[in-house]
């Protein structure tokens, strides 16, 4: 935006010298902020955007963009390429001695996942049964909504469907500590995983410190998430939890991380927990429903795998000052 021209001072007061760089404070103030602005053109133009991820480890910035699945070649992730469903989708289900399937889950969080299932399963046989009939109609509507959209896309080819692409390489999702980190690493020719889209010569041309300036959607707070959940549901963030869930979906695609996505797959209850929280926030009739489904999510079983997402996440960073 345009800065607009300073007031002409008044006769009786001494002009100020240009050439000495006098001006109003609220003046310079602003031109900082403008010079600091990134141009969204840029963005926009070569479809990659930057984004910063906050961990426990601390936060940084990286590049994130969306492309058809067919453009896109997966990231390498060598040993952990045995547990790989892209590379294995036909491969016969693992079983255990029982013929029982084996679910991808560290050991420590599936025994504390599995007493924290029993205490609330305990604890929702004494909680009042009233509203079942509405939550079934709501049920009924959400089930609708889901038909509606599997029509919509009935017949779409699956490498038209667009997947996120993150600056990774070989299976580690690559985050700057600051803009200046970023921008060094992508001007330097580098590997990564980016290099094979169309836009990313002209970004490593154009591309300065200036420009790193996430939006708000594109800043994700997932360092906090653990601890909002554990506050009880009267104090949980929908935004922050929608906001992580979409970012770690993303993640866990790019970096390939099969746990993750069985976590938030469709039908889980993390999936769940997120369904709710879209739908209070979209308001109306159905937020009443929404509100009363989020009571009967687990607080604890909800901190305990969003814990387990964080760390696996965490375990494939690789931080660049």
């Amino acid at each position: 935006m345009a800065r607009q021209s300073s007031p002409r001072p008044d006769a009786d007061e001494p002009e100020l010298d240009e050439a000495a760089g006098s001006h109003d404070p609220d003046e310079r103030d602003d031109e900082t902020a403008t010079a600091g602005t990134a141009d969204r053109g840029l963005w926009e133009e070569l479809r990659i955007d930057p984004v910063e991820i906050a961990l426990p480890a601390g936060s940084g910035f990286t590049l994130r963009a969306y492309r058809p699945a067919r453009e896109v070649t997966p990231t390498e992730v060598g040993e952990r390429d045995q547990d790989d469903p892209f590379l294995a989708r036909s491969r016969a289900v693992t079983e255990d001695e029982n013929d029982e399937t084996v679910v991808i889950l560290d050991e420590e969080f599936a025994e504390q996942l599995a007493e924290a299932e029993e205490e609330e399963a305990a604890a929702a046989k004494t909680r009042d049964r009233k509203g079942r009939a509405d939550d079934d109609a709501a049920d009924d509507a959400d089930d609708e909504a889901d038909d509606d959209t599997d029509e919509d896309t009935d017949g779409s080819d699956d490498g038209d469907e667009e997947v996120p692409v993150f600056l990774t390489h070989q299976g580690r999702l690559l985050l700057f500590k600051s803009p200046e980190a970023l921008v060094s690493f992508v001007r330097s020719g580098a590997a990564n995983d980016l290099t094979q889209l169309d836009t990313w010569d002209a970004l490593v041309e154009r591309i300065s410190p200036a420009d790193i300036a996430p939006l708000d959607e594109d800043t994700y707070e997932l360092d906090l998430v653990v601890e909002n959940l554990r506050g009880g549901h009267d104090t949980w963030d929908p935004a922050l939890l929608i906001e992580a869930g979409e970012v770690a979906r993303d993640l866990a695609y790019a970096l390939r991380l099969p746990a993750v996505l069985d976590m938030l797959s469709s039908g889980s209850s993390l999936d769940d927990l997120d369904e709710a929280l879209r739908t209070t926030v979209n308001g109306g009739l159905g937020a009443i429903f929404a509100r009363r489904r989020l009571k009967k999510i687990g607080a604890q079983t909800a901190s305990l795998g969003w814990r387990t997402i964080v760390g696996k996440i965490s375990a494939v960073v690789d931080w660049r000052d």
